[in-house]
């Protein structure tokens, strides 16, 4: 199955935009699994067994598994989700960005290592530096647009043919050049929802990976009216930190699991209230 139709069937089945980021920080971890000898996966896996009839995705970040030195651990807990919840996507989320046989072995490293079923990408360095990860036909290249920090706009917004900023010149890239087997998505922030709205407008159907609600304070309302397709479907917004750490205690899957449901739930009635119907399967 590749990537879009699992993501397809997972918006379906799950009726949920939300994709939970897994970005643990060993200083959060609840101190009854730090003497653990892999606390990292323990701790993921349990926010994962929690939350996965809840998302359309997963999301791990490769360098808070990485400064620790556990890749091992991040491999076992994509594992341990295709085996334990076939069918929900795992998004690595690497941000990488290079060429020629650089290239090639981040994309092995991403697909044949980790079995991530997309990854992001940083686009900046064109086209030839996304090829490596296009030949992998059923895997997702998700590629950063237009990003949900402050500093996104110093380049992203800079007008780069009269009329067209850079975020949208690399929005008409993904669709038109970038997307050759139709499993190309983008990053677009819920922090910024009038530039979301125009990249829905310039991708169509195009699925949209969208970070910044929750700790970053966007906007639920704002994003899903900007960024929704037409049938309710086509973002994973994610949400990290709010529902990681929603609890501290021994409860912390259980917390974690409630601040889900409330973003599932708000996601969802956001949905409605754009439309004014129930989302479609």
């Amino acid at each position: 199955m590749t990537f879009v139709s699992m993501l397809s069937s997972a918006w379906q089945r799950a009726d949920s935009l939300l994709c939970v980021g897994l970005d643990p920080d060993p200083k959060r971890i609840p101190a009854g699994l730090r003497a653990r000898p892999d606390p990292i996966f323990e701790f993921c896996r349990a926010i994962v067994d929690a939350t996965a009839d809840l998302v359309c995705a997963f999301k791990p970040q490769i360098a808070y598994f990485a400064a620790q030195g556990a890749e091992d651990q991040l491999e076992a807990l994509i594992t341990h989700i295709h085996a334990r919840h076939p069918g929900i996507p795992v998004v690595l989320d690497a941000k990488r960005g290079d060429i020629g046989s650089t290239a090639e072995q981040y994309a092995r490293e991403a697909f044949e290592r980790f079995q991530a079923d997309a990854v992001t990408l940083n686009p900046y360095l064109g086209q030839d530096s996304l090829e490596p990860y296009l030949q992998w036909t059923d895997r997702g290249v998700i590629l950063l647009c237009r990003t949900s920090n402050p500093g996104g706009a110093d380049l992203q917004s800079l007008e780069v043919a009269p009329g067209e900023r850079l975020y949208e010149r690399v929005a008409r890239l993904a669709c038109e050049r970038w997307n050759p087997h139709g499993q190309t998505a983008l990053v677009v922030g819920a922090t910024v929802p009038q530039e979301l709205a125009q990249v829905r407008r310039i991708v169509g159907d195009m699925p949209l990976l969208v970070p910044g609600i929750g700790a970053q304070g966007g906007d639920i309302d704002a994003t899903v009216q900007a960024g929704r397709r037409a049938d309710g479907r086509g973002m994973m917004v994610s949400s990290s930190r709010a529902i990681l750490y929603a609890g501290d205690g021994d409860d912390f899957a259980d917390a974690a699991r409630q601040a889900a449901l409330d973003t599932r739930d708000a996601l969802r009635a956001a949905v409605r209230r754009s439309s004014g119907t129930s989302p479609r399967g």
